[in-house]
């Protein structure tokens, strides 16, 4: 069909061909025009329009006419609403309001470093979104003109923006044909269709355009075909296409008010009008030029058109009398969610804002209209002299809702909660939950290759065709095994999940006859047709994982089916709420669920208020099945960073439970404090340029492995191949007095390994398990441990934090380090310390020994974690233990060993002045207590025979010289020599039932008393 030719009337005068804008004002009264050739903005009447008296060179003016602007006008918006404003953007790199319809200046909004492109309010008018060849988008409260945000995504100049109706997403398009989704709750990039819309290049006088469905369900692009194509509002999937008579690409498209229509013009310059249901083009138009701009008259059946040499028209009954009226049906949005961007005032009060900084309920945009002069706000509430009646009303609708947030903030302070401080986007009302996402998938594009999976072991990709995709899966080590052979998949698998043993798939549900299926292929079997697959009526996979011997999937009934790896289906189980992500590694299946609505700020974390008729509950759970037990290893609250959603979640290599969310910090879960997430990864930290973002893959104990992704993209491309990069793991640490981050960073690394090593073998010691595997790993990372400490500690010395050094020293397991310890602060000169530390040292054997002799044993793993110290030339007394059927010499602590530990050698003048018959003694001492050495059993009958070494000891004794006889020593250095010298335990029970052992105290006592006398006897020799 052909209707009357439309007659377009000059509005703005150009040479040659330029991009204009025209839309239509709130009802349908007034029309505005611009061109990209001039510097004026034109508000004409619509009336006059239709009935062809207006426009330059006809008999009635315009009605205002705007000269503000130094260079060419490039885009327009108006705000909806009555009594809305209009903004203009231009070339000369500015914003400007003005009042609507008389047009007068109200304010510069914003200044941008190059020319603006695009401009768009939301659906309240509380924000407008101002975009062009600068580096991002920038979102603008409009109650005081203040940037709300910046969207940084696109690598071209932003051409397009539109407002979803429903306020949930703000769509872009860039000059390279980039479209990206905004979740306007967490102000971040969610989704992103790479070059899906056509680029005109050198052409300025058109543009990429892109336009939400009255509805909010549909996004309609121009597309590479010279067609339209729509997309879903939640998946960004294809929906359907729009293929008619465009020769050339689609440059401008608009909607009908109730969303059955949609108008299209083309570089052929064509306009087409489409009927969407049917995807057939019911009317259109020839012109002599391109037709630039598109708008459909609000409450009318009129389309206005303007071409690129700056002529403009009403196309009055653009769809025919006999179809449907474009006004019938028109949607109406009760829009429950709105934007907030970080208003630190917003925290307190359950209501939105448009802006970062300001104070304002947005409900106000329904009932009463915006002044967009810039408020001082000292003297908002103050002074109402000097505004008019409608600035007065607003302002006292204000100061009501501040002071309701104000008696809010009392009631909260009254039952003494706080909110974060962190001032973030939120949401009024119920809010969208997180969709079940599978880790190491990105998101499907058309006629791309995408991931299904990609982990540390390899990756599964997927590429549509017509009817069916191709899939195919690869190892990052080719040397594995043979490759596994490629499959054709008919099914449409959107999520996968793989392991050494295999793999499994699942799709959704694709309308009422299409049902979901799981499928799983192992990649090796002794038997043939090993493959399965199961198909659920009435539910969908959500999400799936692999493990040790077990597939499991998340239905969307909440059902936790877990099947065998032969596909017998053992388990299902009911999750408490809608799952998010799973994982599984060995035995351990890991899964991520909300347990209620999301908070009104969009976080997604454990915030409790008791407030009356708010109560904010959790929103993610997290528990870790054992699969092989039957049992629950963990349950508790995932926490993320406010305001953002988990990204990948997952196991290390070793097993131990991590998360990655989308502000960039990766934690792991440890036991320690009862169960507890540490942050050991910030992304913001880590990159080196902003548009960098980390893409997670996996971690071990040191390491997390990534790609490196830029802006635009938030996620790797498979071809081609993406290339993994390994960044150390490291605390968020606040910058340290000692300047030392890295070695603090080392030790903290350290400690959380070595609690979850020593956790391990809590854990297997309960279960009777034998746990020597670990005493190697234990032992190497108390090692490593001590190292950091020992290198801390050094640090302290050097910068004189002495109190530092000696918590430092506290921690110290090791005999080995502890003698480091001494060694080091001794060559530093810090005499102080060394006397700490000698008590440190003193105070840890005693406490060992009286536990230890109170329980009357000692356990292998204490005998290992704090050993005996002892010096080779000067020991205390022996006592001999027992321990199993094993005898061993143990090793008493004497007060003055710290002091024998350092000054370990004597001066030659020292030797010469000590009388012989002592020095004998000494040595005789240091021989028999030779450290390590075993004592053989049958040690008291070569003790009763050798009376003589008796006798001479007890001479020894009477004139003050050792208590120990050299003879005594000769088994035991005998026996040293035949075995392998080990840790002895000191509290073991003795082997000898003949005399009772005596006790610690009384042996200490012991030690005393003869250090007395060898030192008399010495003295008296001396003075003789």
């Amino acid at each position: 069909m052909k209707g009357r030719a439309v007659k377009l009337r000059e509005a703005h005068k150009s040479g040659s061909p330029a991009l204009c804008s025209a839309v239509w004002g709130p009802g349908g009264n007034h029309i505005v025009t611009a061109s990209a050739a001039d510097t004026i903005v034109l508000i004409h009447d619509a009336a006059a329009v239709a009935g062809g008296a207006c426009g330059r060179g006809s008999g009635t003016a315009p009605v205002a006419t705007i000269r503000l602007h130094k260079d060419g006008v490039t885009a327009l918006a108006v705000a909806p609403g009555s009594g809305g404003s209009l903004a203009s953007g231009s070339i000369d790199h500015s914003v400007k309001f003005y009042s609507f319809p008389e047009g007068e200046f109200q304010s510069n909004v914003a200044r941008f470093t190059l020319p603006i492109r695009s401009l768009a309010f939301n659906k309240k008018g509380t924000l407008v979104a101002a975009a062009g060849d600068d580096d991002g988008i920038k979102l603008i409260a409009t109650i005081d003109n203040t940037i709300s945000k910046v969207l940084k995504g696109h690598k071209g100049s932003v051409t397009g923006l539109s407002f979803d109706p429903r306020n949930d997403y703000l769509a872009s398009v860039d000059s390279f044909g980039t479209v990206i989704y905004w979740d306007l709750c967490i102000g971040g990039e969610v989704r992103t269709l790479t070059r899906v819309a056509p680029t005109f290049r050198s052409d300025n006088s058109v543009k990429n355009v892109l336009c939400w469905s009255p509805d909010g369900q549909t996004l309609a692009v121009p597309g590479l075909r010279n067609n339209v194509v729509l997309y879903d509002r939640d998946t960004g999937e294809e929906v359907s296409t729009l293929k008619g008579d465009h020769e050339q690409p689609v440059c401008s498209i608009c909607w009908s008010p109730n969303g059955r229509y949609l108008a299209t013009a083309g570089l052929d310059r064509q306009v087409l009008i489409w009927d969407v249901k049917s995807r057939q083009d019911i009317e259109r138009q020839k012109f002599d030029e391109k037709i630039c701009s598109l708008a459909w008259k609000p409450d009318g059946n009129a389309l206005l058109v303007i071409d690129v040499m700056g002529r403009f028209g009403i196309w009055e009954s653009v769809v025919p009398l006999t179809m449907k009226s474009p006004t019938e049906g028109t949607p109406e949005l009760n829009s429950t969610i709105a934007p907030l961007f970080d208003d630190e005032d917003d925290e307190e009060k359950p209501s939105t804002s448009g802006g970062l900084e300001d104070d304002f309920d947005e409900s106000l945009g329904d009932s009463a209209p915006f002044s967009h002069k810039r408020l001082k706000r000292k003297s908002t509430f103050d002074d109402h002299s000097n505004v008019d009646s409608e600035d007065e009303d607003l302002l006292h609708q204000l100061e009501s809702s501040k002071r309701m947030k104000d008696k809010y903030k009392e009631r909260k302070e009254g039952v003494g909660k706080a909110k974060s401080d962190s001032a973030i986007s939120g949401r009024l009302g119920t809010t969208r939950m997180q969709a079940a996402f599978q880790p190491g998938s990105t998101p499907l594009q058309p006629g791309m290759r995408n991931f299904l999976a990609y982990n540390m072991l390899g990756s599964i990709t997927s590429i549509q065709n017509e009817g069916h995709s191709h899939v195919e899966v690869d190892f990052h080590d080719t040397g594995r095994g043979p490759r596994v052979p490629s499959m054709t998949d008919y099914f449409g698998f959107t999520m996968a999940a793989l392991n050494e043993s295999g793999s499994v798939f699942a799709n959704p549900c694709k309308g009422d006859k299409n049902m979901s299926t799981l499928m799983y292929r192992p990649f090796g079997s002794w038997a043939g047709n090993s493959e399965w697959s199961m198909r659920f009526e009435g539910e969908e996979v959500k999400a799936v994982a692999l493990g040790a011997g077990w597939v499991a999937a998340v239905t969307s009934l909440n059902f936790l089916r877990i099947f065998t790896d032969g596909g017998l289906q053992m388990h299902i189980l009911s999750l408490s709420g809608p799952v998010v992500a799973t994982a599984g590694h060995g035995d351990q299946l890991a899964i991520v669920s909300h347990a209620s609505d999301c908070l009104p700020s969009g976080d997604q974390v454990f915030i409790s208020i008791n407030v009356p008729l708010l109560v904010l509950m959790i929103v993610l759970d997290v528990k870790v099945l054992n699969i092989s037990e039957g049992a629950q290893s963990m349950s508790g609250r995932l926490v993320l960073t406010p305001s953002s959603q988990l990204s990948w979640f997952g196991f290390s290599e070793n097993g131990q439970l991590s998360s990655y969310d989308s502000k960039g910090i990766l934690r792991v879960f440890s036991s320690q404090f009862g169960g507890s997430w540490h942050p050991v990864f910030s992304s913001i930290k880590a990159r080196k340029s902003e548009d960098e973002s980390h893409w997670v893959v996996g971690l071990d104990a040191n390491n997390i492995f990534c790609i490196l992704c830029k802006s635009p993209h938030a996620y790797p491309q498979v071809m081609p191949k993406p290339v993994l990069t390994i960044l150390e793991l490291s605390f968020p640490l606040a910058s340290s007095d000692l300047g030392a981050n890295s070695l603090e960073n080392e030790f903290m690394m350290r400690k959380l390994q070595l609690s979850q090593i020593q956790r391990k073998m809590e854990e297997m010691a309960t279960l009777g398990l034998d746990t020597t595997s670990y005493d190697d790993e234990a032992f190497s990372m108390e090692a490593a441990l001590d190292r950091s400490i020992l290198r801390l500690i050094s640090n302290c010395c050097n910068g004189d934090k002495l109190v530092r050094a000696t918590e430092l020293a506290k921690l110290l397991t090791l005999e080995k380090s502890m003698k480091g310890a001494l060694t080091l602060v001794t060559r530093l000169k810090h005499p102080v310390l060394q006397e700490k530390f000698s008590a440190i040292l003193e105070e840890r054997m005693l406490n060992e020994t009286r536990t230890c002799g109170t329980v009357g044993f000692c356990s292998d793993a204490t005998i290992k974690k704090y050993p005996p110290f002892i010096s080779a030339r000067s020991a205390p007394p022996a006592k001999v233990l027992q321990t199993g059927n094993s005898v061993q010499e143990s090793i008493l602590p004497k007060q003055n060993l710290v002091n024998n530990l350092i000054n370990s050698t004597v001066t030659n003048k020292e030797e010469a002045g000590q009388p012989k018959e002592a020095k004998d003694s000494t040595q005789k001492v240091s021989s028999a207590l030779t450290p390590l050495a075993k004592v053989p059993k049958n040690s008291e009958t070569k003790r009763d025979r050798n009376g003589a070494s008796n006798a001479t000891a007890l001479h020894q004794n009477q004139k003050g010289g050792a208590a120990q006889t050299g003879a005594e020593n000769k088994g035991t250095e005998d026996s040293s020599r035949a075995e392998p010298q080990r840790p002895v335990n000191p509290f073991a029970k003795s082997s000898s039932s003949k005399e009772q052992s005596p006790s610690l105290l009384d042996s200490i006592k012991k030690m005393k008393v003869e250090n007395e006398m060898v030192e008399k006897a010495n003295t008296k020799k001396v003075k003789v």
